[in-house]
């Protein structure tokens, strides 16, 4: 990925990866989706996605599990916000199902797909409820991981 096709920021609450993605808005859409495409690009490799229900609707849940190389596995539980297809994704961490608060929110999610030419101006904003929700999905290594998973996905998209 070259320099001039991704820019990574961070402020006091939100970290943001973009990149430009060779694929339309509507692929990369149907990629965070469909769970079936999910599955395959979603945690970065060696990591695997080996389960995921989504019901993308506002209101609606999802359940995404990611396995590490161990064979221990991470499910994560959210609530879509916002559905505005090929163009913008909003979910959040903040409730497991319905409107049932999480134990400890970490991070609302706000994803854009906008079309540039025909390929898709990818945006994803984490949006944490701390500085220090924030300054600890950073260390994790959001822009590596999120950075892995994008490039992941820029494959899969570019074979729909």
């Amino acid at each position: 990925m070259t320099k001039s096709n991704q820019q990574n920021s961070s402020s006091e609450r939100e970290l943001v990866l973009i990149r430009m993605i060779d694929a339309s808005p509507d692929k990369v859409f149907r990629a965070w989706t469909e769970p079936e495409l999910l599955k395959l690009w979603f945690a970065p490799l060696p990591w695997t996605t080996p389960s995921v229900e989504t019901d993308v609707r506002p209101g609606g849940s999802s359940i995404i599990t990611m396995r590490d190389p161990e064979g221990n596995e991470f499910p994560s539980s959210g609530v879509y916000l916002e559905v505005i297809e090929n163009e913008k994704l909003v979910f959040t961490d903040a409730y497991t199902e319905a409107w049932v608060p999480a134990e400890k929110p970490f991070m609302t999610v706000i994803l854009t797909f906008e079309n540039v030419d025909g390929k898709t101006r990818y945006t994803a904003r984490a949006r944490h409820w701390t500085e220090a929700d924030r300054e600890e999905h950073e260390k994790m290594g959001f822009f590596e991981g999120w950075g892995i998973c994008t490039d992941q996905l820029e494959v899969l998209v570019k074979k729909l």
